[in-house]
């Protein structure tokens, strides 16, 4: 049987990827413009450029400027089929316990931001009676990771949040799913990635034996926006190598 490959197309879709100045957000926002999807990317960064999305600098953490971002884009493009909430910071604290500071402002920009976009997007999306959200979490919402409190914190309301929005939001056909990323080479990661030890340390974690691409990403992300998948909601897509499912 011939596969029906149409079912991943994203043409006519218009999808809006929040962190997508760099890393897995940029490599997302391609991965879906190329797959067909008209695709607007948002950041903080103001000198993005890309051939395949068109970029506009807005932080997720000022709700009013995310608002007016949003109306503009649900006006211009009639609809916004796909949202994917990718902006997120780490601030890991070493070997000393991570300040109240630190852990608020974790919480604020990869929790309470994406709570806000999916609020706003979720309601343009009810009102036209389908739509898929995408939130990416980590495996840090899975499983204990040390140092970092705030992260895993956030990311694990993340993940409950989504689910929770993904039953509210069910009956008006809009579905809402993380995607769960394992270790990842990004600018994010870079001080693991170039330190030998902890390197080998992540890498002998993996069922395959590799760190993550942000290219590894882009798949799991077409699939979710796209007709493939329009019976998963509150759903899990883990891509980590195997890591959260290895034992010995």
């Amino acid at each position: 049987m011939v596969p029906n490959l149409s079912l991943f197309s994203l043409e006519g879709l218009t999808a809006v990827v929040a962190g997508a100045s760099r890393g897995i957000g940029y490599a997302v926002a391609t991965g879906l413009a190329r797959a067909g999807a008209s695709t607007i990317g948002f950041g903080r960064s103001s000198d993005v450029e890309s051939e395949h999305f068109s970029y506009r600098q807005c932080d997720v953490n000022q709700g009013e400027a995310v608002a007016r971002l949003f109306d503009d884009i649900e006006q211009r493009h009639d609809g916004i089929d796909v949202y994917l909430h990718v902006a997120g910071i780490t601030l890991p604290s070493g070997t000393e316990a991570q300040s109240p500071e630190e852990f608020a402002r974790s919480l604020e920009t990869n929790l309470t931001s994406a709570y806000r976009c999916c609020a706003l997007v979720g309601g343009f999306m009810a009102r036209r009676g389908r739509g898929s959200i995408i939130n990416v979490t980590s495996i840090g919402s899975l499983l204990g990771f040390p140092h970092n409190p705030g992260y895993v914190a956030a990311k694990g309301g993340l993940r409950m949040m989504s689910k929770a929005l993904a039953l509210d939001l069910g009956p008006r056909n809009v579905r809402v799913n993380c995607l769960v990323p394992g270790y990842i080479h990004t600018e994010m990661t870079a001080a693991s990635y170039d330190d030998p030890i902890r390197n080998r340390e992540r890498t002998e974690r993996t069922m395959l034996g590799r760190w993550g691409e942000v290219d590894d990403l882009v798949g799991a992300a077409i699939f979710l926006s796209s007709g493939a998948s329009t019976y998963v909601t509150g759903s899990d897509l883990i891509v980590d190598g195997g890591w959260s499912a290895k034992g010995l």
